[in-house]
């Protein structure tokens, strides 16, 4: 599809070289039955340098095309209306690549808006402590916990502020969808004042995709959803919505082990292999459970989770179930798993994430 596209833009671009030819009288344009003069001819030049910019710049996914694309359109829209009638068909690419660049412009827009409240997030975390993470430390919590974070690496290295996840996925969005949808995401967490913001990009077919933004910050959780970044479809907050959100949070402790010395979470042991968390933050609380196996790897982790947000949403068993590991800056982390909602009369897995990357600390600047 989008080689496709390419070729119309390129196309539709090498037409205006008539225009720019008959205005110099280069050669004989039959296809052109209006005079051109020279000064015109330089503007139809203008418009096929333009496009075929545009076209380049499209093709390497440049966030600023769509700027480029505003200008040949506009440029060649006015030609065609001045040389109607003999350019009039050009209007039916031009408005192709309208819609090809309006999109574009919505997906950099939205992306400036996850930006600029990435900077505000971060921001409240960059006064990083030069603290060692040590065994010390460990002595109030459950031996589970304990066993987990030596086996992890992270004694010895610095107390996690924040960091950076890097992710792939595949994600179905109702229990009654077969197909897959392949999407990628990027995750800031913060640990001192705990927050976090999750953007993701959803591929559905070669036309649509949609983008997201969750969102954990002073204890409320968000979420948005827009349609190829301009139509918006969920637009969500409440209370459902912020406990919901802050057991996520408390389930990726995963990515950030030292979030178990985190002085708004309670532990509670439940056997030798199981733990018990409850999180309290600025109004809102939430637990889950933690189940580790007999080298210190969490294996599990589930939590009694709002599915939805409207007024007659129910709780449900939300289960993260951790396939592999991976190390990641001397921290050992999970790096595949699967989210399942236990739902009445069916267990829907919807999500099968992969992390790709992560950075910690100084290094996780966006």
């Amino acid at each position: 599809m989008k080689i496709a596209f390419l070729i119309i833009v390129l196309l539709h671009g090498f037409i205006h070289l008539f225009g720019f030819v008959k205005g110099f009288e280069l050669r004989e344009v039959k296809a052109l039955t209006l005079p051109i003069s020279k000064t015109m001819g330089v503007f139809w030049l203008t418009a096929t340098i333009l496009f075929l910019t545009y076209g380049v710049l499209h093709l390497l996914d440049s966030q600023y095309a769509w700027l480029i694309g505003f200008n040949a359109i506009i440029l060649s829209q006015v030609l065609i209306v001045l040389f109607w009638k003999d350019a009039k068909f050009g209007t039916i690419p031009n408005i192709i690549i309208l819609t090809v660049s309006v999109v574009s412009f919505g997906y950099y827009h939205f992306q400036k808006i996850i930006e600029h409240e990435t900077v505000q997030l971060l921001n409240k975390n960059l006064n990083i402590e030069n603290r060692t993470l040590n065994e010390s430390n460990l002595s109030n919590l459950p031996d589970p916990v304990k066993k987990w974070l030596k086996n992890s690496g992270v004694i010895g290295k610095p107390f996690i502020s924040y960091g950076k996840v890097s992710q792939i996925a595949e994600m179905q969005m109702k229990p009654e969808q077969d197909n897959w949808m392949t999407a990628k995401a990027i995750q800031y967490t913060t640990i001192d004042n705990p927050a976090f913001i999750w953007s993701v990009d959803v591929k559905m077919n070669s036309l649509l995709s949609f983008q997201g933004r969750d969102k954990f910050d002073d204890g409320k959780g968000e979420m948005l959803i827009k349609m190829n970044s301009l139509f918006e479809i969920v637009n969500e907050r409440g209370e459902k919505l912020d406990e919901g959100t802050l057991q996520r949070y408390l389930g990726e402790m995963v990515w950030f082990p030292s979030l178990a010395l985190s002085p708004y979470i309670i532990w509670e042991q439940i056997d030798a292999n199981t733990a018990k968390a409850t999180m309290t933050y600025k109004g809102t609380t939430g637990s889950g459970t933690f189940y580790f196996n007999s080298n210190g790897d969490v294996t599990e982790f589930s939590a009694l989770r709002y599915l939805g947000n409207e007024k007659d949403s129910k709780r449900y068993n939300w289960e993260m179930n951790i396939l592999d590991y991976k190390t990641f800056e001397g921290i050992k982390v999970p790096a595949k798993m699967t989210s399942t909602w236990k739902l009445d009369d069916k267990d829907w897995t919807w999500l099968k994430l992969e992390v790709t990357d992560i950075k910690y600390n100084e290094n996780a600047g966006h």
